[in-house]
Order: C-alpha cells, then structure tokens, then sequence
C-alpha cells in the first residue's frame, strides 16, 4: 500500500466532499477544494510529468513552494507518476538548497510559479535549465542540468564526494560492514530504493548538526504511521478538519496531510505568516474554521498564552477534539492544566519520534483522570508505546538492552527502515541511535535529553562549530569563533581579514545567506585576536568576559537625544535585519515586520537590539513588533521612555550594577556596598549587610569606628584552631592572643599537618568552576547550624563568620584569612544558626540548654539571656523596622524579643509569646513586610501566619505531618516543606495554590528567588527540585544522598554572569547547578555528612561539617586550574 493509493480510494467514496481549504486570512474568501478537484489535478500533474520526464524506478522531484490550496495535488501528482516528491523551502539559504538538490542528483523540479524569478536567480549559476509551463496548476517544471564545477560551497563527508557515490560500492560496503539487525542476529533481507514506487518523499536534516542529512523516506515506513494514527488513536473521521502545521520539510507535516486525506477529512491550510501572529491563528483556527485535530510543536502551542489557551485553544467549547504535542520534550502535567478551561474535554498525546525513521515512533494518551484531577500531584509524561510496525529498544552505555535505569533510544522494525545519504539498499529490522537519553522505570519510558556536543536553540539541532566552518569561509573573516552567551544568545567573535570594511552588518547578511535563521548569530564582535589557555586551546570564559563588558559599555553610553534619532535608529535596524540595501528609501511608517520579510526569531532580535539601543528592556516590545507597523513600535517606545526616569538616572544605575560582586539574595545582587550603600555623614555610619542560609539578608548600620576597632584588635595573629588549606604556610604558625577576660574560652586544638587533614583540599568534579578548600576551623563537635555572614559597608575590613557547634562552642572567624576573631563556650550544645540584630551589633542563638543568647558581635560578650521552656534549635528572625527578634522553641512557643537596651528602660524583654497549638518549633520563622506577617511552623504540622505586632494568628494550616523545613516568602505566596513528602505553596491569605510530591520526606528548607522567579528546595529522595514561582517543576537534579540542607543562589561573573546554585547532600557532597537548565558545574566532596546550609559571598562559600569543622571553600573559574 501507497500513500496515494490510500487518498485515491478515499476519493472515492467522498469525491464531492471539500479536501482542502486555503486560507489567507486576507480580504478574499476562503478557497476550498473538493476530493474531485484534488484528484484530477493530480491526475493532470501526473499525464504531464509522464509526458516530459524521463521517469527512472527511483525517480525523485523537487518541489519549490510555499503551502497553498495545490500543495495536495501537486505532492499526489508525483507520486502517482511515480516519483518521490522532495521539498525545497524557498526561504532556506541558497547553499542549504543548492547541496540538498545536489546531493539528490535531482534532474526534475517544480516550482511554483510565482517563485519562478527567485528560483533562477537564485540557482542559475549553478545549473542550465528548461522549464515548461504545467496548465492549471500554477507550477513549472524545471529540467535541470548541472554544471561541472570542483567547488562545493558546503564542506563534503570526510573522505567522501558530495554526490551519491556507486550503487556498487555502497552495496559492498553493507555486505562486509554494520549488517546487524535489532537482535543482533545477520539479516539475509534487504530493502532496496531502487525498487519501483519504493520512496514516498525526501528529506534534509536542518544542516545544523554539521552536514545536512539526506533522510529517504518508502511507503512501506510511513504508511503504518498512518494507518495506526488515524484508525485506533486519533480516530480521524470525515468530519474531521486538520491543521497543517508543520512545515513540508518537517516530517510531521505528511502525517498532518495524509491523516485527512486518507480518512475523507478536510486539511486547512494557511499562509506561513499567520502562523508567527497567535490572537489571529486562533480565530482563523478554532472560530472560523472549527479545526478538530491539532498536531503541533509544544512552542507553536505555548506562544498562544495561557489566556488565549483557555479562553479559545483549550477552552470547554473548543472545536479541538485532538491535540498531538511532538517534536520536543513534553510540556508539565500542570502546564497543560493551566491551559485548560475548567470542561474541555479536548484529548492530548505525547508523541516521539525521529526523522530517520520518518516520522513517529511512540505516543501516549494523557489520562482524563490526569487531566481532570484536582490534585497537586505532578506526574511525568512517558513516551508512551510503539506505533505499528515500530521497535523500540533502550540501550544503557554498554551498548545492553535494558529494562531498567537509564539509557539511549535506540528506533527500528522491520520496514520502518529509511535510507540515510548515499545508502541504497538497507537490512530490514535496522535500528537507528536517536541521541536521546531516556529514564526507564516500572515499564514506562521518560525523556531525559540529548547528551552530545549539540546544542538546541529554537527548537532545532545546531552545531557551533558548523557556524563557524561557514563564518571563517567569509573574505571579512581571517578567524573566528562562535558561543552561547547569557541564555543561548548565539555571539560569533571575528579577527577580521584586510577585506573587512567595518560594518559588522555585512557580515551578518552574508551569514544569513548561508544558514538557516535558528543558526544565525544574534551578535558579532570583532576581536584583535583570539585568546589562548595554556593548552593552546581558544579561551571562551575570556571572550565571555570581553562581551559582557562590551556589552553594558553600549548599554550605559547609548543616548539618544532625540526623538528623530530613534526613528532613524529604528529604521536602521529594520533595514540590517532584513537585508534592505543600505541605499534605499526610507522604511514607511505603514510597513509590518512580518509582511516585510520577517519572522519569529528576526522579530526577537529585533526586540533585543532596540532594548541595547535604549539601555533597558522595553514591556510588550515583542508583540508591538509582531502586531503593529512600525510607527507603532515607534510610539510604543517613545511612550515607554517618557514614562520611566530620565536617561542620566538609569546610566547611573545600570554602572552601579556592573559593579556588583557575585550573590545573589532572594534574587536580588548584593552589590558591593562600599561602591552602592547610601551613607549617614551626620552619624558617621555606612550600610553593612548581614548573610545567612537560603539568601536571606538583613541590611544593617554599623558604627564604622567600632567596627573597625574590633577588626584590627581581633585579628592580630593569634593561635587558633584554623587551617589554612591553600596557601603555603606552616600549620603550625600563629600565637595566642589575649582574649576578653570576661568571655569563656575554649582550649585551642593544635592543628594537624596538611598531610593528615582527611580529606584533599581540593577535589572538582565537573567542567566550568573550580571548588577548592580556603580554609577550616575545629569546633570540636559536629556543626550543623549554618553560618551567618556580617558583611561590612567598607570594603576595607572582611567579614565575619558566625557559627555555632555541638561542643558548646560558637566562633566568630575571619572570612578572608580563617582567623578566630572570638570564640565563646555556650551552655549547652548549638544548633541554632545565629541571626543579627538591626544596628549589627548584636547577635542572637539558640542553645540547647533553653536559653536564647545575645552577645556582642565585637567580642562575643554576653549582652542578655532570655529563658525559653525548652531547648531552642530554631533560628531567629529580626524585624528591621522594629528590630524585635522572633525565634521559637521546643516549649511550642514563639517568642518575640526586644534585645535592645532603651532610654525608657524597656529593652531585654519578651514583647509577646504564642503557643502555636501543639507541637515544637524547630525551624525558624519568616517575616514579610508586605503584608506584614510572620510565618511559623511546628513538628505537629501547623503553618501558622501571625500578626508579628501583636503575636495574633491570622491563619493556619495543618499539613498532617511535622514541619521541620523553615517557610521563606515571595511577594504573593509563602513555601514550606513537610516530612510527608510534599512542597506546599499558600497565599498570603492562606489559600493553598500548588503542592508538588516528592519520593521522601521535605526536611530542606526552600530558596526563593525572585531574580530568576524560581524556587528551590531539596528533599530526601536525594533530588534538587526548581520550580517556577507558579507551581511548574522547571527541573530535578539527582544528588548522591538525601538533602537536608537549604540551597543558596548566587552569580558567578565568571562564567557569564549566570545565577548559579549550591546545594550539599547529606553524604557531604557540594553541587553546583545552573538555575536555567540544572547542570552540574562542580562537585566537591566533604570528609563527613553535612547538614547544615552553604553561604555564599563573593567568591567564598562557607558551611558546617559533621567532622567538626567549619569550612571556607574558594569558587574560581576552571581555565584558572594550573
């Protein structure tokens, strides 16, 4: 069976019934075609080529068009003739086609006729041609006769010729190599595509993976696909209105056409344009046209918006009957929740599959149980089960088959077998690799993602250094290099050639010429030359580092005086990104970016060049681009510049920015206060910061006098239990030096020698950053609390390190060089991790022995005890307006304390306690100013939301199970975790808006971050999870061991400014990840387990150890490892 012998039988039986419709979504009607009208047109097509083609048993035709109401007769037109149709798409550089037409050795092609002009300009260089005029179908046909020429513009195979090669060469080659089928077993059956009426069509890869692939397509491999899809899943009917969504060159797109054609269905098509414009698809879709069956990208899906999914896509009257996502990883179960209005009734399926073995190979229907459910639960997607005809295998790095864990997709059966390049004759049941990596789990499979050197972006494939094999071949480039800067932006650096003549614009047009638009960089900078490591190897973290300053250089100098300036730079740029030639008119003001040539990424660019040019980010400046003309974009600019301050006031902003160190605190940077804080002359006093687990921060005002007394008196080289660990000193250096005499000291542990520390000072695991040991200081007993970090205003003095130990003792340590600065020996052991009062000069812990601590940070003299009923292993929190402190014990009360000394004598009280209703409190509270609550939580399993003033609950929750996680607060919602496995997210009026439900219980206490509107949390099944503030789970990471410890986000400027995270495993691992993408960058593995919560400041982090120690670890980028 054929693909057009399918659509021929159902012609007739609905040969008056309307087969496709053409839409414009213009002025005109609708144009539509009935299953009568498609065939004789076809039948004509089919006469004509019989007539002046010279039609071999493997015959292959090109087709140069756009999609239109003839598209179904013209592909059926040559299959009947027969032939295999092979697309061209008249908008891919003229390289990419020219080697796709070449490498098929194609002697026939038709083009549509208003594409005739910009096909021979385009091609006649490269071929002599005579064309015929086909009646009524508006296409011409090409004979094409290649010109002898010995230079390819594309790099061939290596060691090969861009042509086809012998048939007997390649046979031989498959009889004495790779004759393996699925089971390992020699195959003595072959397919042959020399065969008659063998192939269906031919495809081209995108190009972007390094040569474009040439994927043959039989009958044999996709009608299964087909017959499967239409009949048992999707269910296709007459009635049925289908989308064509994908492009001709994609797959899909002849699973979209068939599924209707063969069934009696109706297949609507629309002008490309119209897809870029989602409010006008949606209503040329779902209004006018009542589509029934969807089979798209989840992108295309996702640019709707979820309004418009709810109120038209996915809405309780939609027309969607089906909706098949495939082509990329499946969306969340609770996105596609949240595109859903409440009654839609819409069935959706996740499908999988690959171009070399065209064109699905799995699906699965999501459950309405799933779909409707109520429940916060979020559950995986599996790929799903075979289609017909179809092997699937899952093979782990052995090269095994397995059942279980995790592996590489593996694509077969016995005809659903395709031909790749030059292959001619093909073993039946050949399995092809996919490069994708899936998790295997109770029989189910789960998309992990591709593990090779590619990169994705848009959706598509890309390989680097493809790029930059085309850029170097350019006369302006004598070299060049291309990477991904801050979030996937494609930046190509270039060491120009005597023939450059200054206008990076040329270069660019150039490069569009020759790549497809997904591939093209967003920016070029031009470099005297190109850094080198001592490996010899181009230095990308260096030329990262030169972008990002290049880049705020244009954004802080960028000033536009006027509003002729901006719309001759607007013109300016409309001109350069669709290549209009320098010397034209100007752009008028009527003139749409998309009818003017262009496209969803152009549009991007454009967005992002007009942001540089005004130095800020423009609200709803890419939808003005795609909707309006471009007096439009004018206006919306202008008015979007007058209504924000004026321009003298953000340079000075954004310069302040460039400064800042590297943390990041509930996504905020912590900028380098000495350069930033606002200052009291009057008082003689800067702002200092105060720093503790999960990013929370605390602006404080210190006596700078005091301080720095206490700075210069403290640190004068005494003896102390701390290790230098890299730098080359004795261990045994240092004196001791007198303490307060009021103060308990600790008996100092001499130091071990470097070569008996346990553990090696530095140990990095994996790629971009270095993790290495600064320092180490003995407590004597296990440290769990968590350091707290006291960050003076001048840059001139360190910070201060403040932790507690289970051997009673709490130090006060120099963060730069690891010197005790104080140490004082408590009651009883210390769990609480120390929080600092408002002025900065106290600070507060908990102590098992029932009793709250507040000492002088200068000196650690004690200012006041408070006496709680029971042990205090909570944290506190400190009111900065009021500066009350509220902290909880295990007596199940909260405490509110005034720590300070006052004129009225009403300092060094308790202002209020609440009985929380049963159960201790050992994680700490959270404050939030707006609205003003304090969050608490119990091991009885009460949320409680408190009035911080008055000590009133305003609501509570009970979660069932004990809540030792610490609640941490985003502007509209508070997080929590709860040992009964679940991430809990509330309302501030105590509305529980999402759950998610991990594998173990939730000790971790999460980290928001409202820079990068994303929140982390670890939990005992050994994962990291990051989830949008919305409940959407963005990412997990697989750690070692359980995770207790509360994740901290921070920047690294050295690695593109790029918000990273730390997290430690209970085991005493240390991961670094990428909040964007949750990749590992390094690895550190501590001597002991660790349950306490990392810091970072700069380019230190610091965290407790189970071994007694307290640690300083060094961040740095790798290229810096000698």
């Amino acid at each position: 069976t054929t693909l057009h012998e399918m659509v021929l039988q159902t012609a007739a039986l609905h040969e008056n019934k309307p087969a496709v419709c053409f839409d414009e979504c213009r002025k005109g009607a609708p144009i539509w075609y009935t299953y009568r009208d498609v065939t004789d047109l076809a039948k004509e097509l089919t006469d004509f080529l019989q007539k002046h083609c010279h039609l071999e048993s493997s015959c292959e035709i090109g087709l140069y068009c756009a999609p239109g109401i003839h598209l179904p007769s013209w592909i059926l037109g040559i299959l009947q003739a027969p032939a295999a149709y092979s697309p061209i798409d008249p908008e891919a550089p003229s390289d990419l086609s020219y080697y796709f037409m070449k490498k098929c050795t194609l002697k026939y092609i038709l083009v549509q006729n208003d594409m005739v002009e910009k096909f021979t300009n385009r091609f006649s260089s490269w071929f002599h041609f005579d064309a015929f005029s086909v009646q009524k179908l508006n296409v011409t046909l090409f004979k094409v006769k290649w010109k002898e020429t010995d230079a390819e513009l594309l790099p061939t195979p290596m060691g090969g010729e861009a042509g086809n090669g012998s048939d007997k060469g390649d046979l031989e080659k498959l009889r004495v190599k790779n004759l393996d089928c699925s089971d390992g077993s020699v195959s003595t059956e072959y397919m042959d595509r020399r065969q008659p009426e063998c192939l269906a069509y031919v495809l081209h890869t995108s190009g972007t993976t390094g040569l474009p692939k040439i994927v043959r397509v039989p009958h044999k491999c996709i009608v299964p696909n087909i017959q499967h899809l239409r009949r048992s899943i999707f269910e296709i009917t007459p009635d049925d209105i289908l989308f064509l969504a994908s492009p001709l060159t994609f797959d899909p797109s002849v699973v979209e056409m068939f599924l209707a054609l063969t069934t009696g269905a109706s297949l609507l098509i629309v002008a490309p344009v119209v897809k870029m414009i989602p409010q006008k698809l949606a209503d040329v879709l779902f209004n006018r046209h009542r589509v029934s069956v969807l089979q798209a990208t989840p992108t295309l899906i996702r640019r709707f918006g979820a309004q418009l999914l709810r109120s038209t896509v996915l809405s309780a009257r939609t027309s969607l009957r089906v909706l098949a996502l495939g082509g990329e990883a499946f969306p969340s179960l609770h996105a596609l929740r949240s595109w859903m209005e409440t009654g839609n009734t819409t069935r959706i399926f996740n499908l999988y599959g690959i171009t070399e073995v065209s064109s699905w190979a799995t699906c699965y229907r999501i459950p309405e149980s799933l779909l409707e459910s109520t429940s916060e639960l979020e559950f995986n997607i599996p790929l799903g089960f075979p289609l017909m005809g179809t092997t699937v295998e899952i093979r782990d790095v052995n090269h095994c088959v397995t059942d279980q864990g995790e592996g590489q997709v593996f694509i077969g059966g016995r005809e659903r077998v395709c031909f790749l390049d030059s292959e001619v004759v093909v073993p039946l049941g050949r399995t092809r690799e996919t490069g994708d990596w899936v998790a295997v789990k109770d029989g189910h499979v789960y998309f992990i993602g591709r593990r090779d050197s590619q990169v994705k972006r848009h959706g598509k494939r890309l390989n680097l250094e493809y790029i930059q094999q085309v850029s170097e071949r350019l006369s302006q480039v004598e070299a060049c290099v291309v990477t991904c800067c801050e979030q996937g932006n494609l930046i190509l650096f270039v060491v120009p050639s005597d023939t450059y003549a200054g206008e990076d614009r040329e270069i660019l047009q150039e490069l569009r010429k020759r790549l497809p638009s997904h591939a093209v960089p967003d920016q070029l900078m031009v470099v005297e030359t190109l850094p080198f490591t001592a490996h010899g190897k181009v230095d990308l973290a260096e030329l990262k580092k030169v972008f990002l300053t290049h880049k705020k250089v244009r954004q802080f100098d960028n000033e536009l005086k006027g509003r002729e300036e901006l719309w001759e730079s607007l013109q300016g740029l409309w001109k350069s990104l669709l290549g209009v030639a320098e010397g034209t008119l100007s752009v008028s003001q009527d003139s749409m970016f998309l009818y003017c040539g262009g496209d969803s990424l152009k549009a991007l660019r454009l967005a992002e060049e007009i942001n540089n040019l005004v130095g800020r980010s423009i609200p709803g400046l890419l939808e003005v681009i795609l909707d309006d003309p471009l007096l439009g974009i004018y206006n919306h600019v202008l008015e979007t510049m007058q209504l924000t301050k004026p321009r003298a006031t953000i340079k000075s902003s954004k310069r302040r920015q460039g400064e800042d160190s590297g943390a990041v605190l509930h996504g905020e940077k912590i900028k380098r206060w000495k350069a930033d804080a606002p200052s009291d002359q009057a008082g003689g006093e800067l702002k200092s910061i105060a720093l503790s687990r999960g990013g929370c921060m605390l602006q404080l005002t210190v006596d700078v006098v005091a301080d720095c007394e206490f700075a210069l008196n403290c640190d004068k080289g005494r003896e102390d239990n701390t290790e230098v660990l890299n730098e080359n000193v004795d261990p045994f250096h240092g004196a001791v030096t007198d303490g307060p005499s009021n103060i308990e000291t600790s008996d100092v542990h001499q130091a071990a020698r470097s070569r008996d520390l346990g553990e090696k000072p530095d140990l990095q695991a994996a790629g971009e950053m270095r993790v290495r040991a600064r320092w180490r200081s003995d407590t004597g007993k296990c440290v769990d609390a968590s350091p707290l970090l006291v960050i003076p205003g001048s840059s001139d003095l360190a910070a201060t390190v403040f932790i507690g130990s289970h051997s009673h003792r709490i130090q006060a340590i120099n963060l730069h060089s690891g010197r005790i600065r104080w140490e004082r020996v408590l009651g009883d052991r210390i769990e609480s991790s120390a929080c600092v009062s408002k002025s900065g000069k106290l600070i507060v812990v908990g102590c098992y022995d029932g009793l709250v601590y507040v000492l002088q940070c200068s000196d650690g003299a004690t200012h006041w005890t408070f006496p709680a009923g029971s042990s205090v292993k909570s944290s506190g929190a400190v009111d900065s307006e009021t500066g009350l402190v509220f902290i909880g014990s295990h007596d199940q009360h909260i405490y509110a304390l005034n720590i300070h000394l006052s004129r009225q004598e009403q300092g060094k009280k308790c202002v209020w306690k609440l009985h929380c209703g049963g159960g201790a409190v050992f994680s700490s509270p959270c404050l939030i100013a707006s609205p003003r609550l304090l969050y608490a939580a119990t091991l009885e399993g009460l949320l409680l939301a408190v009035n911080p003033d008055s000590g009133k609950v305003i609501w509570k929750h009970s979660c069932g199970k004990p809540v030792f996680s610490s609640p941490q607060c985003a502007q509209k919602c508070v997080f929590v975790g709860c040992v009964d496995g679940n991430f809990y997210c509330f309302s501030h009026a105590g509305e529980k808006l999402w759950q998610y439900s991990t594998s173990g219980p939730v000790f971790s206490s999460p980290c928001v971050s409202s820079f990068t509107n994303k929140v982390f949390s670890g939990s005992h099944d050994g994962f990291i999870y990051c989830f949008s503030l919305e409940g959407d789970l963005l990412w997990q990471f697989k750690t070692s061991a359980k995770v207790y410890s509360t994740p901290f986000v921070f920047h690294d400027r050295d690695l593109d400014d790029r918000p990273l995270i730390a997290v430690i495993s209970t085991d005493g691992s240390l991961w670094i990840l990428d909040t964007e993408s949750g990749l590992l960058k390094a690895s550190y593995k501590f001597p002991g387990e660790v349950f306490s919560s990392p810091v970072v400041w700069e380019k230190t982090l610091t965290v407790g150890c189970r071994n007694d120690y307290v640690y300083c670890m060094e961040l740095s980028p790798a290229k810096q490892v000698h």
